[in-house]
């Protein structure tokens, strides 16, 4: 099973969805999808990221099934102590390397400027809720990998979804630290990153990568549309 993760278009964050930018990306996102085999697509059920897939959706003839897990995560203080930039973890991220910090090893997090921080779990909430998702499309989750317990023969389906939730998702599946991928892999507006699993029954597998946080459609680059 193949899964297309694509980011929502430029937004308009006060009214929760896209501008007229926003709208122009999602329509080049749909060219650059529409020939990728999805049969199935799913959203965050915000309406940024509900508008953007719609333009997938109509080109495919598809609906979009909403899914309330994969909305934008919240970051803050989570006991009214004071935390770093608000707690903002793409702040905090250019924060601790600049300072030195490895985001591979999360000993640092357990800093009080850090630590109090709601997007901790937000974070493992987005973990545990991917892996119910994932059970529902014959995905059973075991140690830090999946066990195939349904038929997802040549299967693709799309997510659209926002770049904190997508972060905190891609931590889980990937088993990387959180923080280390909002600082390398915070996707563009529309980026695309596809993720395969195995569809043989039985086998126990790992999200291979196919491509991560491609925005080409929408930045000029000469791209290939039938990937």
């Amino acid at each position: 099973m193949r899964i297309v993760f694509v980011r929502h278009g430029h937004p308009d964050y006060v009214n929760d969805c896209l501008t007229a930018l926003g709208h122009e990306q999602a329509e080049k996102a749909s060219h650059r999808l529409k020939n990728e085999g999805i049969t199935e697509i799913y959203s965050s059920s915000m309406g940024r990221a509900c508008e953007t897939a719609l333009h997938t959706a109509e080109k495919l003839g598809l609906g979009v099934k909403k899914l309330d897990f994969i909305r934008e995560i919240k970051w803050g203080s989570e006991n009214g102590e004071e935390v770093y930039k608000d707690g903002h973890p793409w702040d905090t991220s250019i924060y601790a390397i600049k300072n030195g910090f490895n985001l591979m090893d999360e000993a640092w997090t357990n800093n009080k400027m850090f630590s109090g921080n709601k997007v901790f779990s937000e974070v493992k909430r987005v973990g545990q809720q991917t892996d119910d998702w994932l059970l529902t499309l014959g995905y059973k989750r075991e140690g830090t990998g999946y066990r195939v317990v349904g038929d997802n023969t040549n299967r693709t389906i799309a997510l659209f979804s926002h770049g904190g939730a997508s972060s905190a998702l891609f931590s889980h599946l990937l088993n990387l630290p959180f923080f280390y991928l909002c600082g390398t892999l915070c996707p563009d507006f529309t980026a695309i990153t596809v993720l395969r699993l195995s569809d043989e029954k039985g086998e126990l597998t790992v999200p291979l990568i196919e491509i991560a946080n491609d925005s080409r459609h929408i930045s000029g680059e000469k791209v290939t549309f039938d990937m």
